[in-house]
């Protein structure tokens, strides 16, 4: 029964590693920390103007005629983060978006979500237009250029 177990906990090592592997193979082909800090960004734009604290027995409500438009900036970061995981061939056009909705987010919704929001998009967008996808082959010169190294003992100069 022991020889059972231990084969058992191997298979669930392997198979976690295999998983973890893979999980890390998608996650460098695509702009994770990007759709990451996007997908966050939502979430406290989405929740302060519908939240209702009470401190110290004194109600404090934040929500204002901007909720519609929070939870529209909220919903849109959303899924522009699930954009920059699933489609990342469009991530500059996701980062762009994510930043201008951002900058939005400061007027429209309570701050930017008290600039939690606010920086995670920011942060979130700046990554997403600066991402570039791994080279999988160097890049190979055209057939039609010569070469253009210089001969031993001759200087650029021409001298």
């Amino acid at each position: 029964m022991s020889t059972n177990l231990l084969g058992r906990g191997s298979r669930l090592r392997v198979t976690a590693a295999r998983a973890r592997h893979r999980f890390g193979t998608w996650r460098g082909e695509r702009p994770f920390w990007a759709g990451l800090f996007t997908s966050t960004a939502g979430l406290p734009i989405l929740y302060w103007p519908y939240a209702n604290l009470d401190l110290a027995g004194i109600p404090l409500a934040m929500s204002t005629t901007s909720g519609a438009g929070a939870l529209i900036i909220g919903v849109l970061l959303i899924a522009l983060g699930l954009t920059l995981w699933y489609q990342p061939h469009l991530r500059l056009f996701a980062g762009i978006a994510t930043l201008l909705l951002a900058l939005v987010s400061f007027p429209v919704a309570n701050l930017g979500g008290l600039f939690l929001g606010l920086i995670s998009g920011l942060i979130g967008g700046s990554l997403a237009c600066s991402w570039t996808p791994v080279a999988t082959e160097p890049p190979t010169a055209p057939a039609d250029c010569g070469s253009t190294a210089v001969p031993a003992g001759e200087g650029r100069r021409g001298n």
